[in-house]
């Protein structure tokens, strides 16, 4: 039997505090996404989620690129990008219009999202999204179609992010300076929540938690869509960078103990169990070899864990995120990967945990089908879902146009800086 066609492909790029990753997806005649290639680099030009170095950012993403690019055996054109900086705000505006009971028409759904367009105040930022999420008639929510129903009211909520306009800018150039275009720029929170959560959970209410690098988001869902979004400036690299300082070793060691040795839950057994460390002398050559406890590194992990639960809960509390029986906690994000987090984290917000993995995509590789990766997955899941944004109905749309260089010009480039 003849592999399904693939009938268009989708490429993501993750620029995030630790890493930079991209991943080829084709969806295939079927509708079923699979796996063509992935690349990934070091980052080492994004700090809290923002872009602190131009240069290497651009570089990290080229690298990245074709190196997927080789694995997929093709060259791709354009990529979805996700963006999680600080800077991103949610908010849902509701618009209602009045029929008169005259069945729905097109035209009338058509009208009523254009005024919802006009009513959104961006008060100064930059509109990362609006789309419409559920309709409501004569005053009744949750209605997906409402085409061809009668009504004497139609009203929409439109779920819009905002962010500032210089971070988004600066990470568009990263990208066109590898010779990409942009499809689009995502909020990471909304690209995580397609990969990790069902819409069951959106629809019931869920809060999702993703543990990255230099930031972690807090998104919350109820009623099918995201109602509220904050970020907290701590994660999972500051634990890294806890460790190298308590115990006088370099980032690389600590990252390595974090991940080998680390635990967010302590066992009378950690008091037992030594590990080797190289402390880092003044002259910044390693000394003599050293031992510590694993109940040291254990201790140190959870006093940095203790302060971001703690930012958590408040956040949620800020958010109205109380604690309804059926209410849950999504952890995700490379942090959530630090093994006894889920029972920690249940322990210290009072809520039901889980680990949110990737999912929806066919033959994922083992070594992306962890939780450092859902974001990822997320932006593929979301450039196949053909997602409706009302600034496409805009005359001045925020679109990337392409700069008028013939592709092979482009290619060529690429192989000189690369050669020389």
């Amino acid at each position: 039997m003849p592999p399904p066609k693939v009938e268009k492909v989708i490429t993501a790029v993750d620029i995030g505090s630790w890493k930079v990753s991209a991943l080829i997806a084709g969806k295939t005649d079927t509708g079923e996404l699979v796996i063509l290639g992935t690349g990934q680099r070091e980052s080492r030009g994004v700090r809290r989620g923002f872009i602190v170095d131009m240069e290497r950012t651009e570089m990290a993403v080229r690298e990245t690129v074709e190196q997927a690019e080789r694995v997929a055996g093709m060259n791709i054109e354009d990529v979805w990008v996700s963006f999680s900086g600080g800077s991103l705000v949610s908010d849902v505006v509701t618009v209602e219009r009045e029929l008169g009971g005259i069945r729905v028409e097109q035209g009338d759904i058509d009208d009523l999202l254009h005024t919802g367009r006009q009513s959104i105040d961006p008060d100064g930022r930059v509109v990362l999204h609006a789309q419409p999420t559920c309709f409501s008639v004569n005053g009744s929510d949750g209605v997906k179609r409402p085409l061809g129903m009668h009504a004497d009211r139609l009203g929409v909520d439109i779920h819009v992010v905002l962010a500032d306009g210089a971070p988004l800018a600066n990470l568009e150039m990263c990208v066109r300076g590898a010779y990409l275009d942009v499809n689009a720029i995502v909020a990471a929170p909304i690209a995580t929540g397609f990969a990790c959560l069902s819409e069951e959970e959106r629809d019931l209410g869920v809060a999702l938690v993703e543990i990255g690098a230099g930031v972690t988001n807090i998104s919350l869902y109820a009623g099918g869509m995201l109602v509220g979004l904050h970020s907290i400036p701590i994660g999972a690299a500051d634990i890294t960078d806890d460790i190298a300082s308590a115990f006088g070793i370099r980032r690389s060691q600590a990252e390595r103990m974090k991940c080998f040795y680390g635990s967010a839950m302590q066992s009378r057994r950690d008091f037992r169990d030594m590990i080797e460390i190289a402390p880092v002398a003044s002259d910044g050559e390693s000394s003599d070899s050293g031992r510590i406890t694993r109940a040291a590194l254990v201790g140190v992990i959870c006093e940095r864990l203790n302060q971001l639960m703690a930012e958590v809960n408040a956040s949620l509390k800020g958010m109205g995120f109380h604690s309804p029986v059926g209410r849950q906690v999504v952890l995700t994000g490379g942090g959530a990967e630090m093994k006894g987090i889920a029972d920690y984290a249940q322990t210290a917000l009072g809520r039901a945990v889980r680990i949110g993995r990737p999912r929806g995509l066919a033959a994922l590789p083992e070594a992306h089908s962890g939780p450092a990766f859902t974001t990822l997955v997320g932006l593929a899941l979301y450039g196949a879902s053909n997602p409706v944004d009302l600034r496409s109905m805009a005359p001045a749309a925020q679109t990337v146009h392409r700069l008028g260089v013939p592709l092979w010009w482009q290619r060529m480039l690429r192989a000189l800086k690369a050669n020389y």
